[in-house]
């Protein structure tokens, strides 16, 4: 099966705090992010690093991807203008063109574009793993960062349809042997009983 990875926002600006904020458990959500691009690679995995025009003007130092993560050799950069990183960007035809299958996702923010990229993707039949531990978020005025990432998890966990979901996993699984097929079988056992 061909799989990427996509590392969604992980920009100089964000990841320091400039743009939204501290975000919640940065080094502990950066050094997941950092393991999850070396499962990547010795899976053979496609790197996808999607930066935000938004973030940092669009331009410079900021806008870079942070350099605490290193860019594997083949890994691919895709700018887009919306939260969506597949509206009016190459991502979508990028994919389809490689035969990839599977997507995993992390990176920032888990309630903006993190919630986005899922849906979109699992609208695009594909299927794809949320790594719960390498995703984050700042406080909003009604929720704590802490709480934004649980329910991200809990509400993306299974979306999608019998055919195309999401699961949640956590980086330290073998997460490019995608479980969505024994995931699929579980809840058709739950349902028989």
């Amino acid at each position: 099966m061909t799989q990427a990875l996509l590392v969604i926002d992980a920009q100089e600006e964000l990841v320091n705090g400039g743009y939204a904020g501290e975000l919640f458990n940065r080094d502990a959500v950066l050094g997941n992010i950092k393991l999850a691009l070396q499962k990547a690679a010795d899976a053979g995995a496609q790197v996808i690093f999607v930066r935000d025009k938004d973030v940092a003007g669009g331009s410079g130092a900021g806008f870079e991807v942070s350099s605490e993560l290193v860019q594997p050799a083949g890994a691919v950069t895709i700018d887009k203008s919306n939260n969506n990183a597949f509206t009016r960007t190459p991502l979508g035809p990028f994919l389809e063109q490689r035969g990839i299958e599977h997507v995993v996702v992390c990176g920032f923010q888990s309630e903006y574009c993190i919630d986005t990229a899922v849906r979109a993707a699992v609208s695009r039949d594909l299927n794809v793993t949320l790594l719960e531990d390498a995703h984050s978020t700042v406080d909003s005025s009604v929720l704590s960062a802490e709480q934004i990432i649980a329910h991200e998890n809990e509400t993306l966990y299974a979306h999608g349809d019998l055919e195309h979901f999401c699961v949640t996993r956590s980086v330290n699984e073998d997460i490019f042997t995608p479980n969505h097929a024994e995931t699929l079988a579980g809840w058709e056992a739950e349902e028989a009983s």
